[in-house]
This record gives structure tokens, C-alpha cells and sequence, in this order.
């Protein structure tokens, strides 16, 4: 043992060095307990063990013992009594939690920010870097933080992220590393260098489907468009998988469950590879059963059915089902309304189970107000305000009213429609309208009572043929230009029609067509009785097609030819004569100004017209520039001669809504007449045609 310093003890003559032990070994040696030879014996008590004895050269120290506390005992203070420590803590309320201010917070200073810059490198390769900069934490801190550590915790977040997009690609033995680099110069920003090596891509070894058979049997491997040999990209994987959950219930799986799937990677062979296998739940073939339903009554089951587009033990498919709830949904009549398939067990046709469709209704509100507005220079303005309760007759028989007040036209108008009357969009209605028009070309109070039906398109269902047929009645008292008299004098007519039309629509939009064409033929026997029953037919034929250049350029044109066959045109009532010019003609010329005049300068109408137009729509996002031209013109024979047109040419705004653009269009006459204005406007709803 090593001795310890200041201590003069005598050499012991064991040691070789002359030091003396610190304790000799035979008083050691007794002042061990005597120990027993049983080792399963207790431990000697603390109190009988004797302090080891001290130094020969000091006092020495009484043995320590070690009494056990009795029940009740106290321990003694340690270290002297404190009175402070007696003391009651302070109140929490009263506690003073002001921080302590660092020299820069004490004088007000701004805590300077540390600059950095942002450099990646190998995601190009992998065309990741847009990618990664809209996600990058780096990126979202442009190029600014509060110290040192929040860089570098920036960029260990961004190590991560990039791991993860290059393993999305396949290359599951991606790493990165990102480091910050101090500043050469002093005072210029940090570099945070992100470095990411892909490794290996790893591709697909084998497509393994898990499920009960189906009809026809690649049904599902069919709609899981991977193969061996793809890359194992999470993106085209998730999309595989998507396909088959949105195919398989269009093709008689309602209940179909695409499970979690399993790939298992192999990096030891000569190719990164994964062994894909994915389990489906396919449940049972299902064909369509009958319609159930529940909630508020807004319909029953007989009006329910008219709106399917498929019949009771039909193959299942969940378009028809998503379009059945479609069309409920356009009737405005819910608030809420759902169809889901539910299995009854029932067998169907082809070895199928029917399967109900339950409808969820919940009512909502039946009234309405509408409200329109437009403007066109020769046609001034024209409000039209509405109210409607859609289902005031049960079921959708509705009442819808309107008045119409304009700088030429004041009326009155009132419907009963009856929509999806027994079939779906069909519509029937009695119309009744009383109006007051003061145009250039006459002056007539109309009153009309007509009823018609129809089989519309719409925008859920555009329909490649529709057709409309009704009766008409009406009678007016019009001002019109009397050339045997060479004056103006009001005559009435009485008027009845068969009006009927048929639409051929192969374009691919309704309200904003960009590809295919229409066609449409307007038919109305009429009979007008002044003093003379006179019958006549009123025909007209338009032609409209759409091409589109590219994705934002498409070219629209339109031909429009009518004729009225059997009548004189001083017999016929000035209101149901062709005019030409205006919004929805030939713009840049007035309203209903194109065709013959009396001699005060007046069109009087004719009883032929031809209208031909060509429009370039451009559209750049929600926006749209239209240059366009426009000719044509009326004609008193019965058959337009296609003869001295008149040309107009413009530019028109177009901003695109969910239910239609918007039209701002400003024409001029390129060969204008005596009298014709050098500017006309228009605005309104809806592409010119």
C-alpha cells in the first residue's frame, strides 16, 4: 500500500523500499469478524462490526455502531438549523415570470438572422427538384433562420424528404446527406449542400393477385395495369390498385376491398427486384334488384324509378348508380340525398345476387328567386326577375313566375313544369305570357297560351337526339307599315301553331362546346286569321360544328337559313317575320335591322334570312379572347337568295364560370347602310352560339 506523507513510522523490514504498512497485517487481520464455514448463514449484525482501527500515530476513534430506529424516532438536523427553511413558500399567483433578458434583449436590438443558401444535387436526374422545392423545409425558410442549429435541423428534415421521393421512384437504397458549410467571406450566408445518391432502381419481379375467382378471370388482372419488369413507383402502383377499386364495381362488384399489399425486395441477386402481391376482396356478382328508401318522402317509389338508366337484373354498375343520384341531385329538391347498394341474398340471373339500392333523401327548399340581366346596343336592357317553387304539385310539378322589364320589352310570364313527367327528361308544361314590345320593326302586345312537351338534354345527360312538339295560341295587336295605304296602322291577328323541333348534338359540352357539331330543324304549321284564314309553314335549319386547334384554340362556325312558306308577308304578323342583325345574328348591325324597310327607314322583316358566323375562341384559364365575323341578311321572297350579306367583325371577352361564360362583345359593320351605328355592344350569358 502506498504510504501516506508526514507520517515517521519506523521501516517495517518486509518492505524492500523501507515504508512501513499503514495498518500492520496482524491488527488487520483481527479486526475482521470471525466469519462461520456456512455460507447460507445471515449477515453478522451492523452493530457488531468494529471501525478499523486507526494510524498508530493518532488518537485513535471509538468503533462506529449502528442502531436501528426504534418506531417513532426522529433523524437529527443535519448541518445547522435554518430558520428560512421553515419559512411558507411564495404564492404561485405572486411569482415573477419574466424572463431574463440577454444584452441584446435589453437594449431593444433585433436578433440578427443567418443567412443561407439552398444547393441540391442528384434529384435532376430524377426530375425531383421541383418536387422536393415545394416540399423542401430549407426552401420554406428562404434562405433565412434564427441561428446555426435551425439550419441544420432544416436540413436533416430534408435529408428525409429526399429519401422519400427517390424512394416513391423505386430506389429503396436511396440515402442523403446534407451538410452546412461555413462561409468563406465573412459575412456571407451559409450553404446548406444536399447531396442524394438513388442507388439502385428497383423493378417488379413477379404480379401476384390473391383472390376468389371472378367473371370473366382476368378481370382483375386486367385492370391492374403493372407488369414485371416496372418500376416499383409508388405513384403507378397506388394508381394500379385505384383502377381496380373504381373498375370492378362498374363490372358487377359493388363490394369489392383492395387489401393492404405486399412487396417483398430482393437486393442480393444482379437486380434490385420486389415480388408484388396484392389481396382483393371481390365479394359476390351482383346485378341490379329494386329501389328501397328512407328519410324525408320528397318522392316515392313510383316517381323514384322513372330516373334509373338501367333495369332490375342488369349486370351491376356503379356509374348508373352515381348517375341515378346524380339526377336526383339536379332536381334542387334535396338537401341531401344518397344511393348505396345493399346485398339481400336474393340470387339474380347469370349465377348474380340482386342488390337493392337504398335512397337517402332529406328534403330541402322549394323556393327560389332567379334573377338575369344583359345589354345590347338597337336592344337596350333587359332585367328578368323570377320566383319558383319546384314542388308545389308533387311530384316536380312546379310553378315558376317572371317578369321581364327592358328598354323594348315589358311582360309577364307564368309556367306549370312538369319535369321527369313518366320518363326521365321529359318535361311538360302550360305557359301563359303577356308582353309588350316596341322595337324599330313594330310595336305588338302579345298575349300567348301554349303547351308543350319535351325531351331535353342536360348537363348531366347530353343527349345525342331531342325533340320538342306543342300547340300554340296567340293573338296580338301590332303597329305595322301598310304599303297599300303607304302609312303605319295596328292591325290584330290571331295566331295558331303546331310548333315542333328535332336536335342531332354530337358536341361534347352543352354550354361550352369545344369539339363535334349540331344540327337543328324548327317546324311550326301556323294558321293566322285577320279577316282571312291564311295557313303557312315557318321552317328553319342551323348547322353549328366546333374544331379545336389545340388545348386553348378552338374554331367555331354557324349557317342558319329559314324560310315561310304559303302566306304573304304583308298577311303575316310582323312578330313572326325574320329580322336580321343583333346579339345572336349578325352583330355590329341593330336589333332586327338586316332586310327590307318601309320608306321612313324601319326594317318590316321578310320572310326568308341566312346567317352565317366564324369565331376563333381563345381561352387562357378562366379568360377568353374571341375574334369573330359575322354575315347575313332577310329577304322578302320565300327563299333567301344568299344576295347582298352584310358583314360585321368584332372582339368579344369571355369569363368562364361553372355554369357558363360570360359574353362582352363589340362589333362593327364592315359594309354598312345609311343609317346603320359604327359600334354596337352586347353582353350576356352563354357563347353566342
Amino acid at each position: 500500500m502506498r504510504p501516506v506523507p508526514g507520517q515517521g513510522v519506523a521501516p517495517d523490514q518486509g518492505d524492500p523500499q523501507g515504508n512501513a504498512p499503514i495498518v500492520p497485517e496482524a491488527e488487520f487481520d483481527a479486526a475482521l469478524p470471525p466469519l462461520s464455514g456456512d455460507i447460507d448463514a445471515p449477515l453478522e449484525p451492523m452493530d457488531r462490526m468494529a471501525a478499523p482501527a486507526t494510524p498508530p500515530t493518532q488518537t485513535p476513534v471509538a468503533p462506529a455502531t449502528a442502531t436501528p430506529l426504534a418506531t417513532g424516532d426522529t433523524l437529527a438536523p443535519v448541518g445547522p438549523e435554518d430558520p428560512a427553511l421553515a419559512q411558507p413558500l411564495t404564492p404561485l399567483a405572486s411569482f415573477d415570470s419574466t424572463p431574463l433578458q440577454t444584452e441584446v434583449a435589453a437594449t431593444g436590438e433585433k436578433t440578427p438572422d443567418i443567412r443561407y443558401e439552398t444547393v441540391v444535387r442528384g434529384l435532376d436526374a430524377l426530375n425531383l427538384e421541383d418536387e422536393f422545392k415545394s416540399l423542401s423545409a430549407l426552401r420554406e425558410g428562404k434562405g433565412k433562420a434564427a441561428n446555426g442549429a435551425q439550419v441544420s435541423a432544416r436540413a436533416r428534415e430534408d435529408e428525409g424528404l429526399a429519401v422519400r421521393l427517390m424512394k416513391s421512384l423505386g430506389y429503396y437504397d436511396a440515402t442523403a446527406i446534407a451538410t452546412v458549410e461555413q462561409p468563406a467571406t465573412p459575412g456571407a450566408p451559409l450553404t446548406a449542400l444536399l447531396t442524394a445518391s438513388p442507388g439502385r432502381l428497383y423493378t417488379l419481379s413477379s404480379v401476384t393477385i390473391d383472390a376468389a375467382p371472378v367473371v370473366p378471370t382476368d378481370l382483375i388482372r386486367r385492370n391492374l395495369p403493372l407488369k414485371v419488369g416496372d418500376p416499383i413507383e409508388a405513384a403507378r402502383i397506388q394508381g394500379a390498385e385505384a383502377n381496380v377499386s373504381l373498375q370492378l364495381p362498374r363490372q358487377g362488384y359493388p363490394f369489392v376491398k383492395v387489401g393492404e399489399r405486399d412487396i417483398l425486395l430482393d437486393d442480393q441477386g444482379p437486380k434490385a427486384t420486389g415480388a408484388y402481391t396484392l389481396p382483393v376482396d371481390t365479394g359476390p356478382r351482383s346485378s341490379f334488384g329494386q329501389l328501397v328508401t328512407t328519410g324525408d318522402p320528397v318522392f316515392g317509389l313510383d316517381h323514384l324509378n322513372v330516373f334509373p338508366r338501367f333495369k332490375s337484373g342488369q349486370l351491376y354498375d356503379a356509374q348508373k348508380t352515381d348517375d341515378l343520384r346524380d339526377a336526383l341531385v339536379a332536381t334542387g329538391l334535396f338537401s341531401s340525398v344518397s344511393v348505396e347498394p345493399k346485398q339481400t341474398g336474393r340470387p339474380g340471373p347469370d349465377g348474380t345476387e340482386q342488390v337493392d339500392l337504398l335512397v337517402r333523401q332529406t328534403k330541402g327548399k322549394n323556393r327560389s328567386l332567379t334573377a338575369t340581366a344583359g345589354y345590347s346596343t338597337g336592344q337596350g336592357t333587359r332585367l328578368e326577375g323570377g320566383w319558383i317553387n319546384r314542388n308545389m304539385f308533387p311530384d316536380e310539378g312546379a310553378l315558376i313566375t317572371s317578369a321581364v322589364l327592358g328598354t323594348q320589352e315589358q311582360g309577364l310570364n307564368a309556367t306549370f313544369r312538369r319535369s321527369n313527367a313518366g320518363r326521365r327528361d321529359r318535361t311538360f308544361q302550360i305557359l301563359a305570357n303577356v308582353s309588350h314590345q316596341n322595337y324599330d320593326a313594330y310595336e305588338a302586345y302579345i298575349g300567348t297560351l301554349a303547351i308543350r312537351w319535351s325531351y331535353d338534354s342536360t348537363p348531366l345527360w347530353q343527349k345525342p337526339l331531342t325533340y320538342a312538339y306543342g300547340v300554340e295560341l296567340t293573338g296580338t295587336n301590332e303597329d305595322v307599315y301598310d304599303f297599300d295605304l303607304g302609312r303605319r296602322r295596328r292591325g290584330t291577328f290571331g295566331i295558331a301553331a303546331l310548333p315542333g323541333q328535332v336536335v342531332f348534338d354530337r358536341s361534347d359540352s352543352l354550354l361550352n362546346p369545344t369539339k363535334g357539331f349540331r344540327l337543328k330543324l324548327n317546324v311550326s304549321p301556323e294558321t293566322s286569321v285577320r279577316g282571312a284564314v291564311r295557313p303557312y309553314v315557318r321552317t328553319l335549319v342551323e348547322a353549328t360544328g366546333y374544331y379545336p386547334v389545340n388545348d386553348s384554340l378552338v374554331i367555331a362556325g354557324r349557317a342558319r337559313a329559314g324560310s315561310i312558306q304559303g302566306i304573304e308577308r304583308d298577311d303575316l304578323a310582323p312578330s313572326r317575320r325574320y329580322y336580321g342583325g343583333g346579339g345572336g345574328s349578325v352583330r355590329g348591325y341593330g336589333y332586327q335591322r338586316l332586310g327590307p324597310f318601309d320608306p321612313d327607314g324601319n326594317p318590316v322583316g321578310g320572310r326568308s334570312l341566312n346567317e352565317f358566323s366564324l369565331e376563333a375562341r381563345y381561352r387562357f384559364g378562366d379568360f377568353g379572347i374571341v375574334p369573330f365575323v359575322d354575315a347575313g341578311n332577310s329577304y322578302a321572297n320565300a327563299l333567301p337568295t344568299f344576295t347582298d350579306l352584310r358583314f360585321g367583325a368584332g372582339i368579344g371577352g369571355r369569363f368562364y364560370t361553372n355554369f357558363g361564360p360570360m359574353r362582352i362583345d363589340v362589333a362593327t359593320p364592315l359594309n354598312p347602310r345609311p343609317g346603320d351605328g359604327k359600334v354596337a355592344l352586347y353582353i350576356s350569358i352563354g357563347q353566342a352560339f
